[in-house]
């Protein structure tokens, strides 16, 4: 959310006019974007503000920040100076207009799919995504009156075939998890919009590094922070961010264009939808003042400065993940005890050409194989690793290594797994910043320690 200095001793972040001078490059907007020093102490590092709430000026004021005829801190439930920061600067990285942190990218889903959709809507969604989101989806919304449909995502005009008059949205992972396969994000876009609904796009695995989903037509984007933007393992959080580039007033979405009862008539997209100095931001503000305001996911400020740390890296370790990890895919490749290797890197994957247009700087860092010998093989492998980590996590600088099928999709049953492609010899491996010769050498140990 941008806010004006209704609130002085708090840092402005940059608005669009003030970086209008320059178009500043990635490495740049990942260490500057969102933060303005402190008038108070001028403090280079972004401040954490750990606090609940915040002094109104005056009366006035405090009226005007409750109405939203002014921009302002409160309560730190809708709103932080530290979490701001973190949202400006992933909005610019993304290339979108706003955007919306949240305790977890769970939430950022479940906020995002129920800003969009009502009971007895539908959702179309890739069968391959990670075990909890095709959860919430499969299982969890349904009881709220939210269907999904599930389809091929190989397969761009699936998508088309189960468009419904109730369909609200179309969701995708750029790069699935686990499975690694790619989508045709730019195909499926044109769907949407031939159709009125947005395409949201998860773009955990790929990070506004490796792919920008709005410059290939996607409405909004999701992150699980937790990953690659924080890197280190440490702290949790999601993000919504709004492509502002969405008619929410196309006919299929009332609660944009009819008055909520929670803000005195207030009509979102009349509001929100062209607003001086953004353009349309409807998007995240419907979701910060309804979902984040009465259902409260709100992201500690602490762990907000933590996902900022991590972001200052974020080009130069996916530079050097990604080069790792299509070393080690060409390496198990072309090991005796693995049956197969599902990375897009590799010229004989079926996404390899997809890869080549849509990510030039690489198809990420996380891929899945097979080792010979089947789940008790794959137990006693991830047993026997000794820099591999063996936890359910991504993304992390530290390599990391998970059997799905026991771990990240045990909630699924076994036609679920199988669905959504996981199988009992399957291995996820998230390639960190190691030498990548430590790291065949881990696996060639592992891999003979589980021969049995």
């Amino acid at each position: 959310m941008i806010r004006s200095t209704a609130t002085t001793s708090i840092p402005k972040p940059i608005s669009r006019e003030m970086m209008s001078e320059r178009e500043f490059g990635f490495d740049t907007q990942q260490l500057h974007a969102g933060q303005v020093l402190d008038t108070a102490h001028r403090a280079r590092a972004v401040p954490i503000y750990q606090s609940t709430s915040f002094v109104f000026k005056d009366f006035a004021s405090a009226k005007a920040i409750n109405t939203i005829d002014e921009f302002g801190y409160e309560y730190s439930r809708t709103g932080n100076p530290t979490n701001e920061v973190l949202e400006v600067r992933i909005a610019a990285l993304e290339g979108g207009s706003a955007a919306l942190s949240l305790a977890s990218g769970s939430a950022a889903a479940t906020y995002a799919i129920l800003n969009v959709a009502r009971a007895g809507d539908e959702i179309v969604a890739a069968r391959t995504l990670y075990g909890g989101t095709f959860s919430l989806l499969a299982h969890t919304l349904p009881k709220h009156g939210i269907k999904t449909v599930f389809v091929d995502p190989d397969n761009s005009d699936a998508f088309k075939a189960a468009l419904t008059e109730r369909t609200r949205a179309i969701w995708v992972e750029t790069i699935g998890n686990p499975s690694g396969n790619l989508v045709d994000v730019e195909a499926i876009a044109r769907i949407a919009e031939a159709h009125g609904i947005p395409l949201i796009v998860d773009n955990t695995f790929a990070t506004p590094y490796l792919f920008r989903p709005f410059d290939h037509g996607a409405a909004v984007v999701v992150h699980s922070a937790t990953k690659y933007i924080g890197g280190h393992g440490n702290s949790i959080g999601g993000l919504i961010v709004d492509g502002g580039n969405f008619n929410w007033a196309n006919g299929k979405f009332p609660d944009f264009t009819t008055p909520d009862p929670c803000y005195n008539g207030m009509v979102h997209w009349d509001r929100w939808g062209n607003y001086p100095g953004i353009g349309n931001f409807a998007f995240v503000m419907k979701a910060r003042l309804q979902y984040l305001r009465d259902m409260g996911a709100c992201l500690s400020p602490f762990n907000a400065f933590l996902l900022l740390v991590g972001l200052e890296t974020l080009s130069f370790r996916m530079e050097r993940q990604v080069k790792t990890a299509q070393h080690i895919a060409e390496f198990l490749a072309a090991h005796d005890d693995v049956a197969w290797v599902n990375y897009a890197g590799l010229k004989d994957s079926p996404y390899y050409d997809l890869g080549k247009r849509l990510f030039p700087k690489g198809s990420g860092a996380i891929f899945t194989f097979g080792i010979k010998g089947g789940e008790e093989r794959a137990a006693r492998f991830v047993e026997a690793v000794k820099l591999f980590s063996f936890l359910a996590n991504v993304g992390d600088s530290k390599s990391l290594i998970v059997h799905p099928a026991t771990v990240t999709h045990a909630q699924l049953n076994a036609e679920q797994q199988k669905q959504v492609g996981i199988t009992p010899e399957l291995l996820r491996l998230s390639i960190g910043t190691e030498d990548a010769d430590d790291l065949i050498w881990d696996l060639e140990q592992a891999f003979a320690s589980s021969r049995g």
